[in-house]
This record gives C-alpha cells, sequence and structure tokens, in this order.
C-alpha cells in the first residue's frame, strides 16, 4: 500500500475515530485502526465490537491495500508531524513507513485479515433526519441516560415511532430511575418496523452521533441491520448494536394530576440554581424549592461550610409546596432549553416534580424529590 495525503486531513481522520477504539486491551485488533487505500480515498475504520466507525477521505493512491496500526500511536504522530504531505507506505511484515518532511517514521503494524468485519447494508433500508432536529432531541433528553452499568436497558436512549391525532411522531425517551426525559417531533417514518416497536440506542453511539449532528446540516440517515443501528451522514458510517433489553414502561412514571403549577423565567432560575447549589451537600447536591404565591425561594444546606438561599419572583397562586431535588437533574434540564420560561408542576412535597416548557408541549421532564 501507497498513499499521500495531507496532514491535516489525516489528522482530522485519525481523531475523528479515537473514541470508538477499544481502551481495554482485551483483544490487541481493537485497540488498532483500520487503513484501507483505494480509488484515491483511503477509508478508516475502528470499533470495540459494540460501536464501529468507518469514515473515507480523499487521497493519493499509489498503490492500494489494507493494514491495522494502533489508532493512538498513529494519532499522536501524526499530530506532530509538520504541516506538509504525509507519505504513508507498507513494507513487508506489516512494518509501516511514514514520511513527512524530513521526519521519518517505521513503525509496526497488524494484518488486516484479523480487523472484525466491518457491515454496509443496503441503501434501500435507511430514513433520514435533519441534523438540527435530530440534535436538539439528543440535546434534551441524553443527560438523563444511566451510567449505571447494572441497569443496561436505561444505558441509552428509547426510539419510537408513532401516530397521534393523524401526526407522525418520532419519540426519545431517556432516565436513569431518578429522572426522565422525553421529546417527540413529527417525522414521516411510520415504515420502519423496528422504530414502531421501540429500540435502544446504547449510550457510546449516541456519544458518536451527536457529534455527526454537530458536523454541518447534512441529512442523517439511519437503518436497522439485524439487531444494529447504522448511521450514515457524507463520507462517514456507524455501526451500533442495539440494547438488548425492555425499555421500562416510562408512562407510568409521568405524573398525570400535579395541579400546582408555576411558570418562573428560565435563566435568573437557572442562575439562581448555580449559586446556591455551590453550598449544597457534594454529594447529593440537594436544594430545598419552597413555593408561596408569586415567589419561590431557593435554599441549600451544608454543616461544613454554611448555607445559601436566593428568591425569585414568579407566577404561582397556590398552596405554599416545600420539596427537594437534586440541583443537578435541574440544572440539567434548564440548560438544554432554549424557551425562555420554564413550568413546574406539582403535587404535592413527596411526588414527583414535572418540568415543561409553556412554548413546547412536546418536550417533558420528570424529576424524583428528595428528603432534605
Amino acid at each position: 500500500m501507497d498513499f499521500r495525503i495531507e496532514k491535516e486531513v489525516f489528522q482530522k481522520g485519525l481523531s475523528r475515530i479515537q473514541n470508538i477504539v477499544e481502551k481495554r486491551n482485551t483483544i490487541p485488533i481493537l485497540s488498532n485502526v483500520l487503513i484501507d487505500a483505494e480509488d484515491d480515498q483511503i477509508h478508516l475504520t475502528a470499533t470495540d465490537l459494540e460501536v464501529g466507525m468507518r469514515a473515507s477521505f480523499p487521497a493519493e493512491v499509489k498503490i492500494g491495500g489494507k493494514i491495522t496500526v494502533s489508532a493512538k500511536k498513529i494519532f499522536e504522530i501524526i499530530r506532530e508531524l509538520p504541516e506538509k504531505e504525509i507519505a504513508f507506505q507498507t513494507k513487508q511484515n506489516s512494518w509501516i513507513e511514514i514520511r513527512c518532511g524530513k521526519a521519518l517514521f517505521n513503525i509496526v503494524g497488524l494484518s488486516a485479515e484479523e480487523f472484525p468485519h466491518f457491515p454496509l447494508p443496503e441503501k434501500s433500508n435507511f430514513f433520514s433526519l435533519k441534523s438540527t432536529l435530530l440534535k436538539e432531541m439528543i440535546d434534551k433528553t441524553a443527560f438523563s441516560v444511566s451510567t449505571d452499568e447494572s441497569k443496561y436497558n436505561l444505558n441509552g436512549i428509547y426510539f419510537q415511532s408513532f401516530e397521534k391525532k393523524e401526526k407522525l411522531l418520532l419519540r426519545l425517551v431517556a432516565t436513569d430511575g431518578h429522572r426522565l426525559s422525553l421529546i417527540q417531533r413529527e417525522s414521516n417514518i411510520s415504515h420502519i418496523e423496528e422504530l414502531r416497536k421501540g429500540v435502544i440506542f446504547p449510550r457510546k453511539g449516541i456519544q458518536e452521533l451527536k457529534k455527526m449532528t454537530e458536523e454541518g446540516e447534512t441529512d442523517i440517515s439511519i437503518g436497522f441491520l439485524e439487531n444494529s443501528a447504522v448511521i450514515k451522514k457524507d463520507q462517514t458510517i456507524v455501526v451500533m448494536r442495539l440494547v438488548d433489553g425492555d425499555f421500562p414502561d416510562y408512562d407510568r412514571v409521568i405524573p398525570k394530576n400535579n395541579e400546582f403549577t408555576s411558570t418562573i423565567e428560565r435563566e435568573p432560575f437557572l442562575h439562581a440554581l448555580r449559586r446556591v447549589s455551590i453550598l449544597s451537600n457534594e454529594k447529593s447536591r440537594g436544594v430545598k424549592l419552597l413555593l408561596r404565591t408569586g415567589t419561590i425561594e431557593i435554599f441549600s444546606s451544608n454543616p461544613e461550610f454554611g448555607d445559601a438561599r436566593e428568591e425569585l419572583d414568579i407566577a404561582y397562586e397556590g398552596p405554599e409546596i416545600s420539596i427537594g431535588f437534586n440541583a443537578r437533574y435541574l440544572l440539567d434540564i434548564l440548560q438544554n432549553q432554549q424557551t425562555d420560561q420554564i413550568s413546574l408542576m406539582l403535587k404535592d412535597n413527596l411526588s414527583p416534580g414535572l418540568l415543561i416548557p409553556p412554548d413546547d408541549q412536546d418536550y417533558l421532564a420528570v424529576v424524583m424529590p428528595m428528603r432534605l
């Protein structure tokens, strides 16, 4: 194999696949990147057997071929090379020669035959979503994904399509058992059987999908292949194994009779929570909210440091309610909204709180209360 490529292009490609590469080194080949050169392009492929990525970049290919090499080491080398064209060539016994300017590296590779197969599905199995739409839906749910590996069916975002009032909707739901986020938007994808049943995209795959939504406004194509989801955008393909398990019946968690509604200016509420939570318990991050007619008081206390309180004017007419929440859970919701106001809906001081933007009834967040 022999090709020439611009340093900036090569570095960008190698940077893109770093998060995919298996870090635990249980199988040595998984810490490598597969480099495949053909037809004036190189294809970079990485996988940890759960999530895989294949990205293509322009190059001057003199001799085609395939080789694998340590993804971390080659990225470190390419990053430090001067801003010039790079010459990449394979030698006998899977050795690799890299030249750039007066710099010369000889590094050991591994045969491409050991690298796991990367599926390339048929184009007809895909549907398209706008990058901006998908980014918004992920931003407003991903923070609620569980990081507890024992709760494997909560380690991702649940995707489901359905019809409501003659509208075709795509719904995303995430929960970690302490909070829940749900968003739905109109999307004409009712023909996808997997989405009608509902599927769980894994947390690591969601992170890569989010990065793809941030790389320009080109539409993103999504398809399904056996028990995997396939994501395509421009010259990049990501394949992720879907979470095997049933997502919980989230509808039972969503409060149906939270009748006491307060409307709060989002930005002042966000900043007040940040300030007051500085003195909250560092482990529980608990803050107490005291709602009275026309005001909300935010209070935190920590025996080691002291206490803090702040009062805000709000639109509220109802009984006095004192309720505790994890401040981080509230902050995650507030900072991922673009709306000017947020509605906090409560039943009493022991029931889950419901947060809904007044101008977007297709988004909601549920937060479990804390005893403080």
